[in-house]
Order: C-alpha cells, then sequence, then structure tokens
C-alpha cells in the first residue's frame, strides 16, 4: 500500500525514526556474544509512555521478539502494490488467516487475496515506498495499531486485517472504496468520494477482486480446518 498512511491520517511517528531505531537494535544484537547478522533474537518494549526500548532481556508482558533476520527489499512493485514474482509459500499462512477472519469477521479468502497482491506471501517484504511485511504495513500504521514487529507474519495479518476492518466501517461495507482506501489511505478517498484516479490504486482494486473471487471459487480456498 504505497501510499498508505496512518490509521485516518494520524501519524504518530516519522518513518526516519523507526528507521533509525530499527538499525540500533540490529547494531545492539551484532554487539552481543554470539550474535551474528543471521541469527539475533532482540526484543522491544513498550513503556507507559507510548515509547519503544529494544533489549536482548525482556521484562515484562509487554515485551515482544523482534526477528532481526533481514527484510527481502524488491524495487520492481507491480500493479497494486503486489511483487513481479513469487515469495513465498501461498498456505504457509492459512491457520493463521482464518484466525483473524474470525477475530474481525472478514472472509479469509479476502485476507488471502490481499496478502497475495501486496507481498506475494513473503513476510520480509518491503516495498520501496517503506510498506513492510505480508499485509504492506507503513511504519506509522503499524506503530498506531501497536504492531510492533511487522515481519511476525501473526502480528502483521492481525494489524493489517484491523486495518481493514476500520476502513470497511468507515465506509459502509463497501469493499471497492475499502481496497482503495487500503492502497492510496482513506483521507483521500473520502475527499473524493470513490476510487482515485490512479493507475497503482485502480488496478490494486481490481487484481484483488479478482484473486478474491478466485480463492471464494475454491482456487486457493483456505479449505482446512483446525
Amino acid at each position: 500500500m504505497s501510499r498508505q498512511r496512518a490509521v485516518f491520517g494520524r501519524v504518530l511517528c516519522s518513518r526516519t525514526r523507526r528507521r533509525w531505531l530499527l538499525a540500533l537494535a540490529f547494531a545492539v544484537a551484532l554487539a552481543l556474544p554470539g550474535a551474528s547478522a543471521d541469527a539475533g533474537v532482540m526484543y522491544v518494549c513498550r513503556d507507559k509512555s507510548g515509547a519503544m526500548n529494544f533489549t536482548n532481556a525482556p521484562s515484562g508482558s509487554s515485551c515482544r521478539e523482534y526477528a532481526l533476520s533481514a527484510p527481502t527489499v524488491f524495487q520492481g512493485v507491480s500493479g497494486g502494490g503486489g511483487f513481479g514474482r513469487s515469495s513465498g509459500d501461498s498456505s504457509a499462512y492459512d491457520t493463521e488467516i482464518r484466525k483473524v477472519a474470525r477475530r474481525y469477521g472478514i472472509d479469509p479468502s479476502l485476507i488471502k487475496a490481499i496478502i497475495q497482491a501486496e507481498s506475494d506471501f513473503d513476510h520480509r517484504a518491503v516495498s520501496s515506498k517503506g510498506a513492510q511485511g505480508l499485509m504492506q504495513l507503513m511504519p506509522e500504521t503499524s506503530r498506531e495499531l501497536n504492531v510492533l514487529n511487522p515481519f511476525n507474519p501473526r502480528e502483521n495479518i492481525d494489524g493489517g486485517t484491523r486495518y481493514l476492518r476500520q476502513l470497511l466501517d468507515s465506509f459502509n461495507g463497501n469493499l471497492s472504496l475499502s481496497l482503495a482506501a487500503y492502497n492510496a489511505g482513506p483521507g483521500l478517498v473520502s475527499r473524493i468520494g470513490g476510487i482515485p484516479d490512479i493507475p497503482e490504486t485502480r488496478n490494486y482494486v481490481v487484481k484483488v477482486m479478482r484473486q478474491y473471487k478466485e480463492y471464494k471459487k475454491g482456487n486457493g480456498l483456505l479449505l482446512a480446518r483446525e
């Protein structure tokens, strides 16, 4: 979602600061005994003021593991935020998708279609605009949604689906407008009262809707049951 903004326009932290914090986390992890660039475990903890702190010794329930594996960066984002090559296992996240779908009352086939369009199922994906993870959350949006590690599939799917739920509620269940807002930002869609005349956004809506229909027909449907 290359033009995604913080939920309904509230920007709570700058992208530059977020990147600086992540870079610092990597540096600290590599300085630890036995740490390496390929395998490091850090934790991010949020204090009472909402500030995030990185540590290798978590304390309290506010701390979550932050994977330090390097993200996969794709420069050639194809129409609508997807990526021009197959990047992950399309069934790897079906169980989590079903859980989150029930939690927020959204068709799991829709969630899966968005993940395919956004990241092609690569949980490490980073777009050229800075969107991260399976559902390509911008750093500001991740912060607003309390997604501490956007590269963690469980957190990313939950955050992205919560964001989609908010958009659907805001646009009275209109799926096309909600998808356009997911890609271009809710502020722009609200101002013009329709899908923006932006080729990427229009292609994105068509792409997700097409894949959604395919999943609902059973071509890649989430058939497994827990």
